[in-house]
């Protein structure tokens, strides 16, 4: 048993050290995913549009990859869009342990809903979701409704599925760092 483990570990430590700067998407094709997944959230969520227009600050991380047999690990590139322009990129990474099976792409979206959250994002060396910063995640789908006690929380979370099978939707622990482009 320990042997697997120790197995499991290397692949995915292997995995999430394969995305290299080498690997990374041009700042290019970062904007135009960006420009894509904020289109299919304006699409699913009814108040996403007006939400995103109040928000000091846009997060979005349109693939984040996702893969785990008990141990799992994801990565994705994204761009922070203030008053409507991109000012920095980001990657978020995040490794786990526990039940989970299978793979994911997914979209992420964080909305800094206060100028005091984004600053403090934005002066972070590193910001790790639940530990500099509380995000009320709001999932998609089920009524795609926004309720006025979430709408009040300083940052706001979205997660949407691109297909694929897991079992964890969780931005806990996701550590976001800025990238230089």
């Amino acid at each position: 048993m320990r042997y697997v483990t120790m197995v499991l570990m290397l692949t995915v430590l292997a995995w999430a050290g394969a995305a290299t700067p080498a690997d990374a998407a041009s700042r290019e094709q970062i904007d135009a995913r960006v420009e894509e997944a904020l289109m299919t959230f304006y699409d699913k969520v009814d108040q996403g549009q007006s939400l995103a227009r109040r928000a000091a600050g846009v997060l979005v991380f349109p693939r984040v990859t996702k893969a785990g047999i008990g141990i799992g690990g994801e990565y994705g590139e994204g761009a922070l869009i203030v008053d409507g322009e991109t000012v920095d990129y980001y990657s978020t990474v995040s490794a786990s342990i526990g039940f989970q099976l299978g793979g994911q792409r997914r979209t992420q979206i964080l909305l800094f809903m206060t100028e005091d959250a984004l600053a403090s994002f934005r002066n972070a060396d590193g910001w790790e979701v639940g530990v500099d910063g509380s995000v009320a995640l709001v999932e998609v789908g089920a009524g795609s409704d926004v309720n006025n006690t979430t709408m009040n929380r300083p940052v706001l979370g979205f997660v949407m599925t691109r297909g694929g099978l897991m079992f964890n939707a969780n931005l806990e622990g996701s550590k976001i760092s800025k990238i230089e482009r």
